[in-house]
């Protein structure tokens, strides 16, 4: 029987808590580090071994991943942290942040001789990460790729994307969706109420009809409770619209839908700040409409499935 790596995770937050869970869940040994140390405690407690830093984490770790909000994080840890030149021969490292290419680049570049790195970017938001349905995009050398795959099929379903950096590319394109249907679904919600239509009447009818989408089944009750979904902020949507923004300079075309995505996006972190819930870019034009997107129902929040 094969031996199983020991994992190394850094960043348990909203995303990275519950997957670090389920690798505990799955048996594997992992080595757990917050810079918060209540999250750190909180993953000791469900079994993880602690890590006092992100270096020591990472030297002690056959797999290293790192879940964190934003590049700069990445970057704080991996690179000025000193936790990339902690890692040892052998091993390797799986970002599972949204992040830029270019830096995930340099990064593998900087990497201490003989040690590989993926990027596996996760969609399916918390109540995906807590019970095992994400979906992650893995990309990278192919014998890191085959060594992380196993590990990562406990969180959800592996697509391989192809070398450093494509992993990152599906994810931005699945938000440049996500971005652009759940500001149209705002816009659907309110013609249909402006024109007599009840909300549920109106929500059963798209889910039933070309108009579905994972936002009209997993998202609408978010906004039906009004709570709008803090599982993510508005600001970080704007991080994600960036990255792909830089993505899209590239494409010698017109991309109208993702420039008023990340024009709609932008107004609502102006009017409601940058910490704001994701789903704000409904409410603004729920406000200006003077309409209400409230429905009676038992709208569990995803995070608590």
């Amino acid at each position: 029987m094969t031996e199983q790596p020991r994992i190394g995770f850094i960043g348990l937050g909203n995303m990275g808590a519950p997957m670090c869970a389920r690798l505990l869940n799955a048996g594997l040994t992992v080595y757990a580090y917050d810079i918060d140390a209540g999250r750190t405690d909180t993953a000791v407690a469900a079994g993880a071994l602690a890590g006092d830093s992100a270096c020591s984490v990472a030297q002690q770790a056959d797999l290293l991943f790192t879940s964190l909000p934003r590049p700069d994080h990445v970057e704080a840890v991996m690179r000025d942290g000193g936790a990339l030149a902690a890692l040892r021969p052998g091993s390797g490292w799986v970002d599972l942040t949204t992040n830029r290419i270019e830096l995930l680049k340099a990064l593998a570049d900087e990497a201490p001789t003989g040690v590989s790195v993926s990027d596996a970017p996760v969609t399916g938001a918390v109540d995906g990460a807590r019970n095992g349905r994400l979906t992650l995009f893995l990309g990278g050398p192919s014998d890191l790729v085959a060594r992380a795959q196993p590990v990562l099929e406990n969180l959800g379903r592996v697509i391989s994307c192809g070398r450093l950096g494509t992993g990152n590319v599906v994810k931005l394109v699945t938000n440049q969706l996500w971005f652009v249907h759940a500001a149209a679904l705002g816009e659907g919600f309110a013609v249909g109420l402006s024109h007599g239509v009840d909300l549920d009447i109106l929500w059963e009818a798209i889910k039933a009809s070309v108009g579905d989408s994972f936002v009209a089944q997993h998202d609408a009750p978010s906004v039906f409770a009004g709570h709008y979904d803090p599982s993510f902020t508005l600001g970080l949507c704007l991080k994600d619209l960036g990255l792909t923004h830089e993505l899209a300079g590239t494409v010698t075309a017109d991309l109208p839908m993702t420039a008023a995505a990340h024009q709609a996006f932008t107004r609502a972190a102006d009017r409601y700040g940058a910490d704001a819930a994701e789903l704000h870019v409904v409410r603004q034009i729920e406000n200006d409409a003077g309409l209400d997107f409230r429905l009676p129902g038992d709208w569990t929040p995803h995070w608590e499935k």
